[in-house]
């Protein structure tokens, strides 16, 4: 995998190992892309028509070794206004920043413009370069170095370190590249959450090869063979090579930039803003709930009218805004909650920062965060709860969403926190998470369902399944959902909370008990008083006792079931049993087992095929063969 302009963002040891990425940013025709060949001696401007021009109007990317041995890549961004786009789509990703402003032109109107993007962009890290130093005296010098000083104030840029370089002479750039190791030096170390996501920023192909996605990788490794998904679309590809700083490697880690050679799929595929990404670690989504906020030195309130732009990571989207606002009368400059629906939906993750601009006046309106980005129902949320959200760390993000929500599943609190273990102190059931409060209360709920039910229904084993669901459904609505209450009464059986006999769910405690009562005994003494030939369940019915008596008996096996409409005692069918298995092999006929018992065929009938279900007798033509 080898070509013009194929990169990636590891080192020339070509080891995969995590790096810094910085992306630079600031007006057209500043320097940018004369600082970045200064630095790395490699031309980021790859298209015939940037070198004519003079104008970076694509990506660039270049890399470099810093004083203490860190390396680097460089993602050079066009400073051009038609160019925002671009611009945004190489920014996105990143977190440390090269700001250019030209000494002898100062501040310009893109210089505000990337700026507002960078603040909000929340940069963990910023340099700035003021390039062209050949160009002015030292007079001018200090009052651009002052004039930048006081423009950054306030920003994500304040306080960052302002060195006076020129590409031209070589002045001062080895001044910005230990500003560079210093920034890189005291910058956090990159998340891993074990969910790579790499942002494509350019796709193309090459002969012999096949198709090439590059772009910046967050978030966790991706090694050669792996099996991969892009989204949005969702079409899978697998690894076949990777190569970061055209250096082939067998592992890819965040964060840096990477090239990776894709079978399985194809250029018309993919698209500049879709990301890369293992299978079942990401959802997609098409709208989110967020912080936003205004840039700096707007003036005009942000409002929902208007057409807007969304960009995240590489990714730009068509949005509608829903403003949570609690005070109308707020300044144009304080920030809110919102709900952004997007046109297609973007793969997000927790407190990721975006950018929105208006397309109409194509101007950079606001930016954000990402505070919840799988927000249940149509409705707004309560504050409270974005505030918490907005407000945790990534860790403590499963425990409030299930805290709120309290009962979710495992796998969609996995792709909406990026967290793979479970909250402390949740239920696991089934493939559902509990909160404390919720299993509890559902424990609750079942308990003194089965315990009002054991008390209407004495002689009941308990109740049947259908019943358990409808009685945990008043617990949470989610157990409407069977397969749910079914796993909770699982849990619960394993926990000797309540006990579980074929289809009856009872309390331990609970048993039918049917000796000492007098009905049950009367029953019992009805069907007793000629056990050859007793009275059939209807008439016994007839006679006052229910089916719900005689199931309850013949639990306790005071009577037996011989069947739908007969029972008879336990003596009666012990005798039968023992003529059956008494008949030798040559069995024994319906006639002769009746005139042995001394009983009439209706009832000698059904005590034999109550021996063949239980497995005494095998029934050949008219005989009944006694087994073993």
């Amino acid at each position: 995998m080898s070509g013009p302009g194929v990169v990636g963002g590891a080192g020339p040891e070509a080891s995969g190992s995590a790096q810094h990425v910085v992306a630079t940013a600031g007006h057209v025709d500043h320097g940018k892309s004369a600082l970045v060949r200064s630095l790395t001696g490699m031309d980021p401007d790859r298209l015939e028509e940037e070198k004519r021009r003079g104008l970076t109007i694509d990506l660039g990317f270049a890399w470099t070794r810093l004083p203490s041995g860190r390396e680097i890549g460089l993602v050079d961004v066009p400073g051009h206004e038609r160019l925002i786009r671009t611009m945004l789509a190489g920014m996105g990703p990143v977190r440390l920043v090269l700001f250019v402003v030209a000494a002898d032109e100062g501040w310009k109107p893109q210089s505000e413009e990337h700026l507002q993007i960078v603040d909000v962009l929340g940069p963990q890290g910023a340099v700035v370069a003021l390039t062209k130093r050949d160009l002015v005296d030292d007079a001018t010098l200090d009052a651009r170095t002052a004039e930048v000083r006081d423009r950054v104030a306030g920003t994500s840029l304040s306080g960052a370190p302002i060195v006076a370089c020129s590409s031209h002479t070589g002045d001062g750039i080895d001044d910005v590249r230990t500003a560079l190791d210093e920034m890189t030096s005291r910058a956090p170390d990159p998340e891993s959450t074990g969910r790579p996501r790499l942002f494509v920023d350019r796709v193309f192909t090459i002969r012999g090869a096949g198709t090439i996605v590059t772009g910046t990788l967050t978030g966790g490794d991706l090694a050669t063979g792996d099996d991969v998904v892009l989204l949005p679309a969702g079409s899978g590809a697998r690894i076949r090579g990777l190569q970061t700083h055209k250096q082939a490697i067998d592992r890819a880690n965040a964060v840096s930039r990477v090239a990776v050679n894709l079978a399985a799929t194809a250029t018309t595929d993919i698209e500049r803003g879709d990301v890369l990404v293992l299978p079942g670690q990401w959802r997609t989504v098409s709208a989110f709930d967020a912080w936003i906020e205004p840039v700096r030195g707007r003036v005009d309130p942000l409002t929902e009218r208007g057409a807007f732009k969304v960009y995240a990571g590489a990714a730009e989207r068509d949005a509608r805004l829903r403003l949570y606002r609690d005070d109308d009368a707020a300044p144009a400059t304080a920030g809110c909650f919102a709900r952004i629906t997007l046109s297609k939906p973007l793969a997000l993750d927790l407190h990721e920062r975006f950018v929105v601009r208006d397309s109409g006046r194509r101007a950079t309106v606001a930016g954000g965060r990402v505070v919840d980005p799988l927000p249940r129902g149509r409705g707004r949320p309560p504050t409270a709860r974005l505030r918490e959200l907005d407000a945790a760390s990534r860790d403590e993000t499963p425990g409030i969403l299930l805290a709120w929500d309290e009962v979710g599943r495992a796998g969609e609190l996995r792709l909406t926190t990026g967290v793979a273990t479970a909250p402390a102190g949740a239920a696991p059931v089934g493939e559902w998470l509990l909160s404390p409060a919720a299993a509890e209360r559902a424990r609750e709920t079942l308990e003194a369902a089965l315990a009002g039910y054991h008390a209407e229904h004495p002689l009941r084993p308990g109740m049947d399944v259908a019943e358990t669901r409808a009685a945990l459904a008043e617990a949470h609505p989610s157990f409407a959902d069977d397969a749910l209450a079914d796993a909770f009464v699982a849990r619960e059986v394993e926990r000797d909370h309540v006990a579980r006999e074929g289809a009856a769910i009872r309390l331990p405690g609970h048993r039918v008990r049917t000796e000492g009562s007098d009905h049950a005994d009367r029953l019992v003494a009805a069907v007793s008083a000629d056990e050859l030939a007793p009275p059939t369940v209807r008439e016994l019915a007839a006679s006052g006792f229910d089916a719900e008596l005689v199931k309850a008996v013949c639990a306790e096996g005071r009577l037996v079931r011989v069947g739908p409409d007969l029972v008879m005692t336990p003596s009666v069918v012990l005798r039968a049993e023992g003529l059956a298995r008494a008949a030798g092999p040559d069995g024994i006929t319906v006639s002769a087992f009746r005139q042995s018992l001394g009983t009439s065929r209706k009832y000698a009938v059904p005590l034999l095929e109550l021996l063949d279900a239980r497995g005494v007798t095998r029934r050949v033509g008219d005989v009944r063969i006694p087994r073993g």
